[in-house]
């Protein structure tokens, strides 16, 4: 770190410099633990919390009015994700403080994970693989460890925005029949064949129902037990989008029930999902620590927007990517 008083930003300590070469070669940096306070790690003095100008937030950092009251030169906030649930906005927007986001660059990366979670719940992967490691596999069986054919399954993706429409294409190339929702007017492409329906009608018609929206009031709870009770009995949950939008205690109970057939996460409420969690141990649930990202280039692409947008917050610019609009 510089011995100048010149502006100073933070990041999380768990991001690898090359990643943050252009921020280092701007500013002075500070990092923050990623689970902790950052007054408490850093021990920070008022005269050094005023010269904080910029954070590079990841989506377990909560950012609210007492983080951002505790910073009053703080110009930008930069979350190192697509959404920002994690970030409370308007107490950001009233500060005058930018927020930004990476969106765009981890379509691919998320779809591609969606398409293998719903690949291992449809030919139950976890299941056989643990049964071949444990010693159950005894001997080939024409009835053992049966799965869904996808060509002619119906996938039904809630949220047709892009990664929702990469994952129906991918569903396509499979041979698989798509419908879906969505919430601005604007249809499908054409040569996707799909069917646009309301939400109770995918539920009720699909094979497996894909959650791709973004956590909002109107969606935390999305897939509650009305909607799973919706649901095929042979029918597969995949939700890459935010755990908070499916209720996990109806989630747990519909797949004991066998209500549905089984469901794979990438996303949990709350994240890391403690070992203990009893989902964990209920039939038909695979999960995965949220990964849909996880792929060497995307997670760089997604550091150097975040930096983008930290820099140009430092500067006083307009984001590359803004949340909160010109301020």
């Amino acid at each position: 770190m510089r011995t100048t008083a010149a502006p100073l930003v933070l990041v999380p300590e768990v991001l690898p410099p090359d990643w943050l070469a252009s921020v280092h070669a701007a500013a002075d940096v500070g990092a923050f633990e990623l689970r902790d306070d950052l007054d408490a790690v850093l021990g920070l003095e008022l005269e050094t919390r005023r010269r904080v100008v910029g954070l590079l937030t990841l989506l377990t950092r909560p950012v609210d009015a007492a983080l951002l009251d505790a910073f009053p030169e703080l110009r930008v906030v930069s979350n190192m994700a697509v959404g920002f649930d994690n970030v409370d906005v308007p107490a950001c927007t009233a500060r005058s403080i930018r927020v930004g986001n990476t969106p765009g660059v981890l379509t691919d990366a998320t779809a591609d994970l969606a398409m293998a979670l719903l690949l291992s719940a449809a030919r139950n992967l976890p299941a056989a693989s643990l049964d071949a490691r444990e010693g159950r596999w005894q001997t080939w069986s024409p009835t053992g460890w049966l799965g869904l054919e996808l060509r002619g399954a119906t996938l039904g993706v809630v949220g047709l925005g892009k990664i929702g429409l990469a994952v129906a294409q991918r569903a396509r190339a499979f041979g698989m029949d798509i419908l879906y929702t969505r919430r601005s007017d604007a249809p499908a492409p054409p040569e996707l064949g799909a069917t646009r329906v309301e939400l109770d009608a995918l539920l009720a018609r699909a094979d497996v129902v894909s959650l791709h929206v973004p956590l909002r009031p109107d969606t935390r709870h999305l897939i509650d037990a009305a909607a799973l009770g919706r649901m095929k009995p042979s029918a597969l949950l995949v939700n890459t989008a935010r755990g908070d939008v499916v209720d996990q205690v109806a989630l747990q109970a519909a797949l004991e029930a066998g209500q549905i057939a089984g469901a794979a996460l990438d996303v949990t409420s709350p994240e890391p999902l403690p070992p203990e969690h009893p989902l964990y141990q209920t039939p038909g649930c695979f999960i995965v620590p949220h990964i849909g990202s996880a792929t060497r280039a995307t997670r760089r692409r997604m550091a150097e927007l975040a930096c983008a947008n930290l820099l140009a917050g430092v500067r006083g610019e307009a984001l590359p990517h803004a949340v909160n609009g010109p301020i």
